[in-house]
């Protein structure tokens, strides 16, 4: 599963847990500061607003020349761009130094601290093994744009593969297209395919004149059964799979250069490294 349905909204996997995580240490650091009417909320707090901050500037930093050229695109973070490491290393540190300063709150803030990150990371270890084992190629009906049935193995051709899932209604799946268009020129290693979910294909041939892109595999998923199958509720959603057909990663929402850059790392550590044909101006 890679996101939940909340209302008419979606939220990824990983940010719920992080809520979660969230509320268990809120309620832990309650229940051990309540005989000694100490709250601690604003602390914790602050640490989570920390480690965002800190995970937001890692992934800036090891991903810097992807924000050449677009600055904004920094403070941008609906490209879900937080490097976990960092994050964890500013929590950590701004809980020690939280600690020393404020001696009265030590016991509290220390078991919510820890219930917090052993909660996040207990759930975060269950559900990575629960994905493990279903992590291949789903066996969803695909059909081109004339209403032919199409194989993705067939396409694929034993290379690496970028699924992107979006529909013409979706403003982060229009601005994030141009970032695929250009990688699918530049990284010939690697096939991307556009899998259009509940469209008619008459609807995706005309967004496609009307934004001037040239994309290569556009499909059509008319009963949106590759969503469904790999348990994503909303879109964009890009899926990354190696040569092997597995799932390495995932990415739900919409895409900035940095975070296409972080999810095909992943076929460089499956052994299956993509091959930039030519660096693309801008």
């Amino acid at each position: 599963m890679l996101s939940v349905g909340v209302g008419p909204f979606s939220l990824s996997i990983g940010h719920l847990l992080l809520i979660l995580a969230f509320v268990v240490a809120l309620i832990v650091g309650a229940l051990a500061g309540r005989k000694e009417n100490l709250p601690i909320s604003g602390a914790l707090a602050d640490i989570f607003l920390a480690a965002m901050v800190g995970a937001r500037l890692g992934f800036v930093v090891r991903y810097f020349e992807h924000y050449q050229g677009d600055w904004l695109g920094i403070i941008d973070i609906r490209d879900g761009g937080f490097d976990v490491v960092s994050g964890l290393v500013v929590a950590l540190v701004f809980t020690s130094y939280l600690l020393w300063r404020r001696t009265n709150i030590r016991r509290p803030l220390g078991f919510a601290v820890a219930a917090g990150l052993m909660t996040w990371g207990f759930t975060t270890g269950a559900i990575a093994l629960i994905d493990n084992q279903s992590r291949g190629m789903p066996d969803v009906a695909l059909t081109d744009l004339n209403g032919q049935p199409v194989s993705l193995d067939a396409i694929t051709g034993g290379q690496p593969m970028v699924v992107n899932l979006w529909a013409t209604w979706c403003p982060p799946c229009i601005r994030e297209m141009p970032v695929l268009e250009e990688a699918q020129d530049r990284y010939t290693g690697i096939n991307f395919i556009f899998a259009n979910q509940g469209e008619h294909p008459e609807t995706i041939n005309q967004f496609l004149s009307e934004q001037n892109l040239d994309l290569d595999h556009v499909l059509s998923d008319r009963q949106g059964g590759f969503g469904r199958a790999i348990g994503s509720q909303g879109l964009p959603t890009t899926l990354f799979y190696n040569a092997r057909g597995q799932m390495v990663d995932s990415h739900m929402g919409e895409l900035s250069k940095a975070g296409l850059a972080r999810g095909l790392e992943r076929f460089e550590a499956s052994h299956s490294e993509p091959v930039p044909s030519q660096e693309v101006t801008q």
